[in-house]
């Protein structure tokens, strides 16, 4: 009897659990870091800020009129209206509140800024006033309100220039050195210190502009002895800075002279001199107008920056 033998073949069974026996390639997933791109609203100010400064550097270098310096305070009055925009971000919040001692000196210098405008009208309103007054008196031959008139646009001059003295103590510099010596937490919050200090210092170059065109456009024609001294130091060449608003400038001193001696001028005289007040007249409520805007829109930022602070308390 032959037996019969069955060979069997055993295979190991598959064990779910057990690791592969492939080898383990390594992947280096490598590490792509994008700069952070800005804000819409950062690159738009930004824009502005970068036409603001080219403004008063050309407002320097060029004589004033009154087309240019509406121009200027247009953009800083859109500047200002961006700014408050930006300060709504709730980024920007996260920003600030680690800042809260900065955000006391803006306040601070926007309360100027606010002051300083807030005295201009009041200022421009009682000129206006007396503009009228006297308008009303070329038409009586009254000489006697030319004097009071023009005793009111040497007041105006004399109350701008202590308007420039005051955004002198606006501190640029200080703004400027604490984005430099304050380590960002982010690049997003060292753009939006920047930002903010640029916009301080096109402000007050605009405001200096404004109320340095309106003091030379209305001071007397004479020179001061100090004025005298100054202009030697300078060698004789009088800064562009100080020499007005163009269209005011002349209006101003034509109608000065024409207001004198009234009982002694025709009609037709008469009517030029009148023509000329309404031109003037046009002129400086053009200029009131816009400056009143940017009085908003300051107001509007320095509200936008105490509600940061408020938020941070």
């Amino acid at each position: 009897m032959v037996s019969v033998f069955r060979r069997s073949l055993s295979f190991p069974n598959k064990n779910p659990n057990r690791p592969s026996q492939k080898p383990h390639i390594s992947h280096h997933i490598r590490s792509i870091s994008l700069p952070c791109r800005s804000h819409p609203l950062i690159s738009k100010i930004k824009d502005e800020i970068n036409d603001l400064t080219s403004w008063a550097s050309t407002s320097k270098s060029n004589p004033q009129t009154s087309t240019t310096l509406s121009h200027g305070l247009t953009l800083l009055k859109d500047t200002h209206e961006t700014l408050q925009h930006i300060l709504h971000l709730p980024q920007t919040l996260e920003s600030l509140r680690s800042h809260p001692l900065w955000v006391e000196k803006l306040l601070e210098d926007f309360l100027r800024f606010v002051d300083a405008y807030g005295m201009f009208q009041t200022s421009i309103l009682a000129l206006k006033e007396e503009h009228s007054s006297a308008q009303m008196a070329i038409r009586k031959r009254d000489e006697s309100k030319a004097v009071i008139y023009a005793k009111a646009k040497k007041k105006m001059a004399k109350e701008m220039e202590k308007l420039v003295s005051v955004l002198r103590c606006v501190a640029v510099a200080r703004h400027q050195q604490h984005c430099t010596l304050q380590v960002p937490a982010s690049v997003a919050d060292a753009e939006l210190r920047h930002v903010v200090a640029d916009v301080m210092s096109v402000t007050v170059s605009v405001s200096v502009a404004l109320f340095n065109g309106i003091a030379a456009s209305f001071a007397p024609r004479r020179l001061s002895w100090t004025q005298m001294v100054k202009l030697s130091r300078n060698g004789g060449r009088v800064n562009k800075e100080h020499e007005g608003v163009e269209e005011l400038r002349q209006q101003s001193g034509v109608e000065m002279e024409m207001l004198w001696n009234l009982k002694k001028k025709g009609e037709e005289e008469v009517r030029s001199v009148l023509k000329k007040m309404r031109d003037l007249e046009e002129c400086i409520c053009g200029i009131e107008s816009l400056t009143e805007k940017v009085f908003r829109a300051l107001i509007n930022s320095r509200v936008a920056l105490l509600n940061i602070l408020t938020l941070t308390q």
